[in-house]
């Protein structure tokens, strides 16, 4: 084989190389926003139809004169939304669905509770895991994160308004206590109502994670209209 045949097979082969390395990054940058787009759109347009249904809402009072034990929350369904999520710091417009695990696809609708952490408001951690970059970049600003930032979440009758206690924390993915019930490393010295947000670090890798935990600071009714964090 001539030299030159080398060195033209060569080129071919680093042009088709590049071509494939081209076509992998607009799949990362552009493709996978595009499906995060419309099934982040498609799980907010289930979870605001279901409002807008009263699926969602307190059962009827019991009307018998007999006291009965309170009724046991709805359970969150496997991969379904059930409540929405706002960062102001992030932007106006910039708003998730909560979808119930953390698995891969699950992540590629929206933003995942871990499941066993607590419920939206209750005792104990609500924890919450979201992508840094790809699918939507949801939490591509996390680093931005500030003490005293609002993170509003709503179940559609409820909006809970946690702030953030410190900047975000750097851990490794083995580092699971930071969503126990009082969170390892968090600073919190007792039981409480709290929030850990989770995300990859570095920005387009996985070997780290970063955290940031808030406490619940305030609830009220969505009838009451929006918070006042949204207009801070």
């Amino acid at each position: 084989m001539s030299v030159r045949l080398i060195v033209r097979t060569f080129s071919e082969l680093c042009i088709t190389a590049g071509a494939l390395i081209m076509l992998f990054v607009v799949y990362v940058l552009f493709w996978t926003g595009v499906k995060a787009a419309g099934a982040t759109e498609g799980q907010i347009d289930s979870l605001r139809d279901q409002w807008a249904q009263g699926t969602v809402s307190a059962p009827a009072p019991h009307t018998s004169p007999t006291p009965s034990a309170p009724t046991a929350p709805v359970a969150y369904r496997d991969g379904k939304p059930f409540a929405m999520l706002y960062i102001p710091r992030f932007g106006k417009r910039w708003e998730w669905p909560v979808l119930e695990n953390t698995e891969v696809r699950t992540l590629q609708k929206g933003l995942g509770h871990y499941t066993g952490t607590a419920r939206l408001g209750a005792k104990g951690n609500f924890a919450v895991a979201g992508h840094r970059r790809t699918y939507g970049d949801p939490f591509k600003d996390f680093p931005k994160l500030r003490p005293g930032d609002a993170v509003v979440l709503t179940d559609g009758e409820t909006w809970f308004t946690y702030r953030i206690d410190k900047k975000p924390y750097r851990t490794l993915p083995s580092d699971i206590g930071v969503i126990d019930p009082v969170p390892r490393k968090s600073g919190f010295d007792g039981p409480g109502r709290y929030l850990t947000l989770t995300t990859c670090d570095p920005e387009w890798g996985s070997s780290h994670r970063l955290i940031a935990w808030a406490h619940l600071d305030a609830t009220q009714p969505v009838t009451d209209g929006k918070p006042a964090a949204f207009h801070s």
